[in-house]
């Protein structure tokens, strides 16, 4: 079956990727990004108690959802979680591609201070 659209097809590769990550634990959480025309959010997400430990969006601040936006949001996200006792970090790309504003917010949370697990799903 062909999938249809490209909503499909992006969660059809979200399903993908999460298959390969491991789940996001206290001590290393999962950043769930999703980024979307409009806006763009990342949570910090343990997936063990299933609660979201620290979040960050562009929904307040009238920050844009291009790339310097996207640079914004990065370091705001690494803030929270800081702020929380997060350090290491497991990356949930939702399906996109990892370039562009995914790629710039990854980047910048980790010139922040967040540090990426090598268990990542970046390609």
């Amino acid at each position: 079956m062909s999938l249809k659209n490209r909503k499909e097809q992006r969660a059809a590769r979200h399903l993908r990727i999460r298959r390969r990550i491991s789940a996001g634990t206290a001590e290393r959480p999962r950043m769930a990004i999703f980024v979307s025309n409009r806006y763009m959010y990342v949570q910090f997400i343990d997936d063990v108690a299933m609660t979201t430990l620290a979040s960050a969006s562009t929904l307040k601040g009238g920050v844009k959802c291009n790339l310097e936006g996207a640079k914004a949001l990065g370091e705001a996200a690494a803030k929270a979680a800081q702020d929380k006792g997060i350090k290491t970090v497991v990356v949930d790309r939702a399906g996109y591609k990892y370039h562009g504003r995914v790629k710039t917010i990854v980047e910048s949370a980790v010139a922040a201070g967040l540090s990426i697990s090598a268990k990542t799903e970046e390609a």
